[in-house]
C-alpha cells in the first residue's frame, strides 16, 4: 500500500514519511484515552502485526518486505515466537498435557 508520492506506506498529507515522533506521540494519547498499559508501544503493535500476520500463513520473504527488514534472520525472530505460541495453545488444549 504505498502513497502515490513515494515508496512509504504511511505518510504525512505533504506526502513525506511519518516521522517516529509522530507515531509514539499518537501512540501515548490512545494510551490514555483506552486506557492501555505501558507496553501498548509502536514496537509493540508492529511486533503483533507480524506475528499476527505469519501465524495466518504470512510467508517469510513477504513478511520481510513488510516490515523493512533488510535480512531474513532478523525476519525470523517472529517464527520463534509463533511456534511458542502453539506449543503454549498445545500444551493447554490437549487432554495429556492438562492432566500432568
Amino acid at each position: 500500500m504505498a502513497s502515490e508520492q513515494g515508496s512509504t506506506p504511511v505518510s504525512r498529507r505533504q506526502g513525506r514519511p511519518l516521522a517516529a515522533g509522530m507515531v509514539q506521540r499518537a501512540m501515548a494519547r490512545a494510551r490514555v484515552a483506552l486506557g492501555l498499559p505501558p507496553t501498548a508501544t509502536p514496537h509493540a503493535l508492529r511486533h503483533s502485526f507480524a506475528t499476527h500476520l505469519l501465524g495466518a500463513g504470512a510467508d517469510l520473504r513477504s513478511l520481510q518486505e513488510l516490515l523493512g527488514h533488510a535480512s531474513l534472520s532478523s525476519t525470523q525472530i517472529y517464527t520463534r515466537v509463533d511456534a511458542a505460541t502453539l506449543l503454549d495453545a498445545y500444551r493447554n488444549a490437549h487432554p495429556r498435557e492438562r492432566e500432568s
